[in-house]
This record gives structure tokens, C-alpha cells and sequence, in this order.
């Protein structure tokens, strides 16, 4: 039962974050549309994919820093990462034992290897590497009993200057592409009042 349960724990936790970042467009016009609230509604979806195993959080930090602007979307990514981190420690406490750490660890490259396992030195080398590095360096802090706030901060002082960088970068692509739609329907009215008279004249011909 035991077993079954941490089953059922990843794989729910997974498909809700998988389901997240399929339908983000939906989730991200639904923050802008609920007002006051978007900002616990955006921290709350945050923590549930960045805890979520194997999952990317990069399409929502740049959404964040389109909704939010760069300061306040950079707020609402690091106290997310700060709660994802507790959660996904609470997550492997039950589940991480379903996962072949002894094998993993020893596919490590050589300079990780080289860090005590579990040593806040080994945590950060280990999220260096994309893709499997946040999840497995969650499961070896649950594994081999990390303290909670090694396991938060090694996780937040990688993720949150990512995240960071991210948050600015999807506020300067909003206002990159506002400015251009501002600048299209500025050309188009100007269009349109030069060449009023043209299609005033032609449309009294026709009648």
C-alpha cells in the first residue's frame, strides 16, 4: 500500500503539471482575467509544476514575467520555487524509494561524483545538468535525509537566477511585441486617413 500510495503520489503530481504547461495559453489568460487573485493563483500553479518530477518551469517563469512585470514576476517565481521545494521534499520523503538511485548515481559525470552525496556541494553540481538534475538531486535530498533548508536553498540559488532572467526576458518580449502591434495600428489609421478620400471618391462611383 505503501508502495502504491508514492505511485499515486508522482503520477498525479506529474500529470497535473503536465496538463498545466499542455494548456499554458488557457492558464495564462485565466491570471490575467481573476484580478486580486492572480498573484496566489500564480504562485500556487508555480509550486505545483516546479515540484511536479521532470518538469519544466521555464515557459512559466516567462509567463509570470509577461503577466506580472520583471520585479513582481520574478516575486511570484522564487516564493514559488521556495514552496515547490518543499513540497517535491515532501513528495520523494514517500515516493523516492521507488526510484534506482544507486544506479543513477553512479552514471554521474566524474567532477559531480567527486562531492559527498547529499553534501550541499553535490546538490548544486547536480542541477547543473538539464532535465534530470532537479529531480534527482530532490530524490538523493529526500533519500538521504537532507535537512529541509539545504534542499530549499541549493534548489532556489540555481533555480531562482534562472527564473529570474526568465521573468525579465517574458516582460521584454510582451512589450517588444505590444509596441509592434501599437506601431501596425498606427500605420494602419495613418494608411486609412491619407486614402479616405480615394474610397470616398470610388465608392460614390459605384453608386
Amino acid at each position: 500500500m505503501r508502495r502504491l500510495g508514492a505511485v499515486g503520489i508522482l503520477v498525479i503530481s506529474f500529470s497535473l503539471a503536465a496538463l498545466v504547461i499542455r494548456h499554458q495559453p488557457a492558464v495564462e489568460q485565466y491570471i490575467r482575467s481573476i484580478g486580486g487573485l492572480a498573484y496566489p493563483i500564480a504562485i500556487g500553479i508555480f509550486t505545483l509544476v516546479a515540484s511536479a518530477p521532470f518538469s519544466v518551469t521555464d515557459a512559466l517563469a516567462i509567463m509570470n514575467g509577461s503577466i506580472f512585470g520583471p520585479l513582481w514576476g520574478t516575486i511570484v517565481n522564487a516564493i514559488g520555487l521556495v514552496l515547490a521545494a518543499m513540497l517535491g521534499y515532501y513528495l520523494n520523503r514517500r515516493a523516492s524509494h521507488l526510484l534506482d538511485l544507486e544506479s543513477t548515481l553512479e552514471r554521474l559525470p566524474g567532477w559531480i561524483r567527486r562531492f559527498r552525496v547529499g553534501s550541499p556541494a553535490f546538490l548544486l553540481s547536480v542541477r547543473l545538468i538539464p532535465g534530470l538534475g532537479g529531480t534527482l538531486a530532490t530524490s538523493v535530498a529526500a533519500t538521504f535525509r537532507v535537512p529541509l533548508y539545504v534542499h530549499v536553498w541549493t534548489m532556489c540559488a540555481i533555480a531562482i537566477p534562472i527564473c529570474t532572467l526568465l521573468a525579465i526576458f517574458g516582460n521584454e518580449v510582451t512589450a517588444v511585441v505590444h509596441n509592434y502591434e501599437h506601431r501596425m495600428h498606427v500605420r494602419v489609421h495613418e494608411f486609412y486617413e491619407r486614402h479616405r478620400p480615394n474610397f470616398h471618391f470610388r465608392r460614390l462611383r459605384n453608386q
